[in-house]
């Protein structure tokens, strides 16, 4: 189904999405929406669903939104909205983003809109390499991780009840492959390919019966920082614990 449309349409998800992830219903949301201002979604009965696709001005420190609806809106701006709405409160999204979203100066209203409904867990800079070769996006991009803020939260903050909390942020580097999709493998400065030693077993039957071998290899390390991202949040989310809890 299109997702942006939903729950109307009379695409065949729609009926079971209805049934079943209704609006506000969802835990987890992970997503990597297509993006890009060519391709951008202009049926009024789509945008009409969403504040994002309205001009917002600015109001002091904030934003305030009009009722005049855009007549083009890039996807990424409304799948943000749309992933927001299909989460419970407290519930968790995380998405691909144009770098853009999170920096451009025209885009500050989306940035508003996203910390008046969200709180921000964590914001990681990908290489250009990320998607370059399976999706031919030659752009920088960002995962971006968020938990949707309760309704009293929101009406807090609106109020002037603001709490800071910390919010975790790193950069990647590499991600395990060249722009031309080449697999790349950690190296010490010399060159050489770094050897870790492995440990498996394996099963195998001799004389009618299984045995289990253990087997010890040589393998190199694939030359990725997300797994050290992954850890690191790890530690910080144990020194901070989420906000909202």
């Amino acid at each position: 189904m299109n997702s942006l449309e939903f729950p109307v349409g009379h695409l065949p998800g729609v009926k079971a999405a209805n049934d079943t992830l209704r609006l506000g219903s969802v835990d987890v949301i992970a997503t990597n929406p297509p993006f890009g201002s060519d391709i951008p979604v202009t049926e009024r009965t789509i945008l009409e669903q969403y504040e994002l696709a309205r001009r917002w001005v600015r109001q002091g420190d904030g934003f305030v939104m009009t009722q005049a609806i855009k007549p083009a809106v890039s996807p990424e701006v409304l799948f943000i909205e749309r992933c927001v709405q299909w989460l419970r409160p407290g519930g968790r999204m995380g998405i691909v983003l144009p770098d853009g979203i999170l920096g451009n100066p025209g885009d500050e209203y989306i940035r508003y809109w996203i910390l008046r409904h969200c709180w921000v867990l964590a914001s990681i800079d990908l290489p250009v390499e990320s998607f370059i070769v399976e999706a031919n996006v030659n752009i920088l991009t960002s995962l971006l991780f968020l938990k949707k803020k309760p309704t009293q939260e929101i009406q807090a903050s609106d109020l002037g009840k603001k709490q800071d909390y910390p919010v975790f942020m790193a950069v990647a580097e590499k991600v395990g492959f060249d722009r031309r999709g080449n697999v790349l493998y950690k190296r010490r400065p010399d060159g050489e390919e770094i050897l870790v030693d492995k440990t498996y077993e394996e099963k195998v039957r001799i004389g009618g019966r299984l045995e289990v071998r253990t087997l010890h290899r040589k393998e190199r390390i694939l030359d990725d920082d997300l797994p050290d991202i992954a850890a690191a949040y790890a530690e910080f989310r144990a020194r901070h614990p989420e906000p909202g809890q």
